[in-house]
């Protein structure tokens, strides 16, 4: 089956990549004339064998669909093959000469030619359910009359406008939220209620219907409000765009199309939507975020500072168990910090830890080289993105083994140290395998972790609190490999 709707025209057609471009911008923007004519609309085409074949459907959001089954992929037969001939070949709008019974249900069929830069390119088929069309209103009439004029412009070939934004944007308008017609002079010819309470709730008392629309906009906004530089264009329909207007009461998202006949410009549509509470709660999101990431960098500099204060008491000792103390307290509290910068610098509580792995093993390797042997380091491997808290656990014990590998096993002989990573994908976490190795001297006579030092039981502890486990074991051909598992939380709390 072919994958993509541009590889089956490709494939089934003689469209070249204009026209099938054409009919992706079309497809991306049709929504709009659905709602305005309350109807199904089906996208044909003319495939090798001289049939018709649907390749699109959409259906709308203000009224009653027609075909409850999508019938892309169905071929065009009987009285409706002839009226998307006669369509294409006519390259004017048609319709059946009387309502179509579907299901006991009379529907309205016209067909519409797509015109691209090299002709016609397909044929857009309207289905109406006339059973399910209110009483007309003025509404129903302002939205038959602009789909009219939508349904001229893809006939003529002026409609969609290349470079539109269509309406997949998030927070775009859509029909339902609010339309305004405009004539050429931006004057406003019709307004649906709910436009009225997004231009009222931007702040303007009186009448919009009458007005000039882009006069109604500017008229609410205060000398220090930030205007985007296209919203003069979208105010007065000139152009094709989008554009948001925000005041201290509300904010609104616009968007134009420009209605032409012949190329000359008659009027335009204009869509809107009340954003407040949208933008409202984004505003809230980023100071929430922004004041995470400013807390994680202050306990990054808090940390720093405890570091640079118990470096300094260090330096006061004489060498000894209490100065190796202080020293090794210096290197566990600047791994947290580490851990916090990194944080800092992103938009949640996950931080990437290879990059944390590849500093943290830089700095202790610095640090605990104090002979004049080469010490040397290497990463292998994956590790991933993963929550703050196991974050801090496995920077910890990072730097425990690899201080302890730079320090005893390699410090008389020199050599590399690896660190490799391995994460597999589970229900229940992520479990992430990990060795430190090195060749250095390898494991002391009898060594046993229940009754090494301080180090060796943080690492024990820290892995346990992770539900993974962990072993000591001579490397080949010489040296000594570390290896841990750890099963990691969740990136998202709900899936706890």
């Amino acid at each position: 089956m072919v994958g993509t709707l541009g590889e089956q025209l490709r494939t089934e057609t003689s469209l070249d990549e204009a026209a099938i471009e054409w009919l992706h911008l079309l497809m991306g923007d049709w929504q709009l004339l659905a709602d305005l004519s309350f109807a199904d609309l089906v996208l044909w085409v003319r495939v090798r064998d001289d049939r018709w074949r649907a390749v699109g459907h959409v259906r709308p959001t203000t009224g009653q669909m027609v075909f409850f089954e999508d019938i892309v992929g169905q071929y065009a037969v009987g009285d409706r093959a002839i009226l998307l001939r006669r369509a294409f070949l006519d390259q004017e709008v048609l319709r059946r000469g009387g309502p179509v019974l579907d299901r006991d249900q009379a529907i309205r069929e016209e067909a519409i030619p797509v015109r691209g830069a090299s002709g016609v390119v397909g044929v857009v088929t309207r289905h109406t359910n006339l059973a399910a069309m209110p009483t007309p209103s003025r509404l129903e009439l302002s939205f038959q009359a602009l789909a009219g004029a939508l349904v001229r412009m893809i006939s003529a070939g002026e409609w969609p406008q290349v470079g539109s934004p269509t309406g997949f944007r998030r927070g775009a308008p859509r029909v339902s939220d609010g339309v305004i017609h405009l004539n050429t002079d931006g004057l406003v010819l019709y307004a649906t209620p709910n436009a009225l309470s997004a231009v009222h709730r931007l702040g303007h008392v009186g009448d919009v219907i009458g007005e000039v629309f882009s006069q109604v906009i500017l008229g609410v906004l205060s000398d220090r409000t930030a205007v985007d530089e296209s919203l003069a264009i979208v105010l007065t329909g000139r152009a094709a765009w989008r554009s948001d207007v925000g005041t201290r009461s509300g904010a609104v998202a616009l968007r134009a199309i420009p209605l032409t006949e012949d190329r000359e410009r008659t009027g335009a549509i204009i869509l809107l939507r009340d954003v407040s509470e949208l933008r409202r709660r984004e505003h809230e999101m980023l100071s929430k975020e922004a004041t995470i990431r400013e807390i994680h960098h202050r306990v990054k500099n808090n940390l720093q500072t405890v570091a640079a204060l118990l470096r300094l008491q260090a330096r006061r000792l004489p060498d000894g168990v209490g100065r190796d103390a202080l020293e090794e307290s210096v290197r566990r509290v600047g791994a947290i910090a580490l851990v916090h910068e990194t944080l800092s610098q992103g938009f949640d509580e996950t931080v990437d830890f290879d990059e944390i792995v590849r500093r943290s093993l830089r700095v202790v390797v610095e640090v605990a080289t104090t002979t004049d042997q080469q010490v040397a380091s290497e990463v292998d491997g994956v590790f991933g993105r993963m929550r703050a808290e196991d974050a801090m656990a496995l920077a910890l014990i990072l730097s425990e083994l690899i201080q302890n590998a730079a320090e005893h096993a390699l410090a008389e002989t020199g050599g590399t140290i690896l660190v490799t990573g391995h994460r597999e994908a589970d229900p229940d976490g992520d479990v992430l395998e990990v060795s430190v190795c090195d060749d250095g001297a390898g494991l002391p006579t009898g060594f046993r972790p229940s009754r090494a030092g301080l180090g060796t039981q943080i690492v024990i502890s820290l892995v346990q609190d992770l539900r993974g486990a962990i072993r000591w074991e001579d490397n080949s051909p010489r040296g000594t490999r570390v290896r841990f598992s750890a099963r990691l939380r969740p990136l998202s709390r709900e899936d706890e």
